[in-house]
């Protein structure tokens, strides 16, 4: 019966099932309590990572006249998807690992219930902070994307873009998107998130992670619309990055939602467990028992 374990020990035993990944594991270094073992500590961040996050810019205009390509590889510039609808600005780059996938994806499945459609209330602006992607790329990753969406008929309404580093630095300088390049790995560090901006070009909300509640985007798009801005949100960001073994950290940001996911697991089993002990001890008992 689930009254005779204690909670402490049931804990203690769903803890123990999670895979090893889950928690802060010991640097390469050396074995605990061997010469020159050493444990990273969990609120420790790597030095490159310290650089790396979103600085809430809420107001600012965003540079309307930088040049860039489209995913057709025409010239365009950033003001030619604004002054009509709010647009959701993505930053990612298309040869990214990981974490620029789950970053379109998320946006990609947060618009699927909205009853808005990309091309009639709000654009989709996904730009490229990596000056050696191509138009080809981005089209490849517009095609995906569109595949993933399902939606027909609003293809004009997403935009995939690549551009040089002047307007990069730019676009990132002015939405606060703070990022490292890690040159001997050929990969950057940065966070994940995305940016809501008015018709006008003007930071209006942020919003971190991966996962976007509907409703927050669908609110986000309606404000915007009537050139408001937002407040400021906490943040909980998700760092893309593939640690050297030697900085004695793991990497990318699959450890991170692992991390998370583990966690919530282990929560979510212990709240069940301590409900159906409850209505154990509730439950009348026969007679003689």
């Amino acid at each position: 019966m689930l009254r005779s374990i204690p909670i402490a020990t049931l804990s203690a035993l769903l803890l123990a099932s999670l895979p090893a990944a889950a928690f802060p594991s010991r640097s390469p270094a050396g074995d605990a309590g061997g010469e020159g073992s050493s444990v990273i500590p969990t609120n420790e961040m790597p030095g490159p990572l310290r650089q790396v996050g979103y600085d809430q810019r809420l107001g600012e205009q965003v540079p309307l006249d930088l040049p860039f390509r489209d995913e057709a590889g025409r010239n365009v510039r950033l003001g030619d998807y604004f002054g009509k609808r709010p647009v959701i600005l993505v930053l990612a780059y298309y040869r990214c690992p990981m974490l620029c996938d789950l970053v379109i994806q998320g946006v990609t499945s947060t618009l699927k219930p909205l009853t808005f459609n990309p091309g009639d209330q709000f654009d989709v602006v996904v730009a490229s902070f990596d000056p050696k992607d191509t138009p080809q790329k981005a089209a490849e990753r517009k095609t995906t994307t569109l595949h993933d969406y399902g939606r027909t008929g609003h293809d004009a309404g997403w935009h995939f873009l690549t551009g040089a580093q002047p307007s990069i630095d730019a676009l990132t300088r002015a939405v606060g998107f703070r990022y490292v390049y890690d040159k001997e790995r050929d990969e950057y560090a940065h966070p994940a998130g995305l940016v809501i901006l008015t018709p006008g070009g003007k930071v209006s909300r942020y919003l971190f992670g991966i996962d976007f509640p509907p409703r927050n985007v669908q609110f986000g798009i309606m404000e915007s619309s009537n050139e408001k801005v937002g407040t400021p949100v906490d943040q909980l960001l998700l760092y893309c990055y593939h640690y050297n073994p030697a900085i004695g950290r793991y990497s990318a940001s699959a450890l991170n939602i692992l991390r998370l996911a583990a966690g919530a697991t282990v929560i979510g089993l212990i709240t069940l467990i301590v409900v159906l002990r409850r209505r154990e001890s509730q439950e009348p008992r026969p007679a003689g028992i």
